[in-house]
């Protein structure tokens, strides 16, 4: 990890290594990031130092033909559809997580919803919602049966049956949009790619002093260190304005 990613991890998420923090302030930030890939690589090395005891969840993958189960389960367990938990999950007591699927609407289980785990069975996750109308609510998630949004991404299609949650010390800048969050980190290891994403992901904290940005350095364009991309359909603009 490069030291200017742990300043930025440092600067959101203070006082991790000694666990002298807030931790209703802690469980809403976040870094964002444009990839999937940047997510995983973060949240990993976050919940790596946070203070606890952890415990690991594996999935049960199950290919939709059983006679191609022995064949690519191995396979299955490498992969990571959009939307869907790890094969492995690796949880601690207290660490944010985001849910990934409508639950329960009624009791504020909703895609999106960002919760506190506070205890583990083998069958139930027990965690405390953090946000929204109801913040404070203490809350039972299940493992349930996922499949890939895409099924025709893949060569065999598969069920996979996990809790359906993710670590979210940090998320993708798209997953993020509709947030309020204490404090921000945005890890840009490359531009966004998308029109919108950098003003979803500048917009996220109240004010401007509760965000840092992290760009890649390049020494063969030193105005990297100090610039990004911002990805604007002009096309887009033009049709909105005369419509």
């Amino acid at each position: 990890m490069v030291p200017a990613l742990n300043e930025l991890i440092e600067f959101v998420f203070p006082g991790l290594s000694t666990a002298s923090f807030d931790l209703l302030s802690f469980s809403n930030s976040a870094i964002l990031t444009p990839k999937n890939s940047a997510v995983d690589e973060i949240n990993e090395v976050i919940t790596s130092k946070f203070p606890g005891q952890e415990h690991t969840y594996l999935s049960f993958d199950e290919t939709t033909d059983p006679a191609q189960q022995g064949l690519y389960i191995d396979f299955l367990h490498s992969l990571l559809p959009t939307g869907m938990p790890a094969h492995q999950l690796l949880l601690k007591k207290n660490i944010p997580i985001l849910l990934l699927r409508n639950i329960n609407a009624s009791k504020g289980l909703c895609n999106g919803t960002r919760l506190i785990c506070k205890e583990f069975s083998k069958h139930l996750i027990t965690a405390q919602i953090t946000a929204g109308e109801k913040k404070g609510t203490i809350v039972f998630i299940p493992r349930i049966p996922l499949q890939p949004s895409n099924p025709q991404q893949y060569p065999v299609q598969f069920t996979r049956r996990q809790f359906p949650i993710r670590p979210c010390f940090a998320m993708t800048i798209n997953k993020a949009q509709g947030q309020t969050l204490n404090k921000v980190g945005v890890y840009l290891p490359e531009p966004v790619f998308s029109h919108g994403q950098l003003y979803v992901a500048l917009s996220r904290a109240t004010t401007a002093e509760k965000i840092r940005v992290h760009l890649k350095h390049s020494e063969n364009d030193p105005l990297a260190y100090f610039c990004t991309k911002n990805i604007v359909y002009k096309e887009l603009l033009h049709e909105a304005n005369c419509s």
